[in-house]
């Protein structure tokens, strides 16, 4: 496992800040009593350089070195944008 990154996707949830969004990554855990699936998530802060993710676009994460206090992934790749969200971005410009 030495030299090997994680890699992570999810759904970018926020992308206000400058270069950074914000991407929650839900995975399914059998409950080891009652054997029910249960939806665990959880929040990573993840570095876009050229600010191209926007608000339910799907993305893949990389593990990376620190780059801030809060900052330890970085976006890989957009696999996938929501249907609308083109449009937008052409209306805002």
């Amino acid at each position: 496992m030495i030299g090997r990154r994680k890699r992570r996707e999810g759904v970018v949830i926020s992308d206000k800040m400058n270069k950074t969004v914000v991407v929650e990554v839900e995975r399914r855990v059998r409950h080891a009593r009652y054997h029910k699936f249960l939806r665990l998530r959880r929040r990573y802060h993840a570095h876009d350089e050229a600010n191209n993710c926007r608000i339910g676009d799907r993305v893949r994460l990389i593990e990376t070195r620190p780059l801030s206090a809060t900052k330890r992934w970085a976006v890989e790749t957009i696999l996938e944008r929501p249907e609308g969200a083109a449009e937008q971005i052409e209306v805002a410009e």
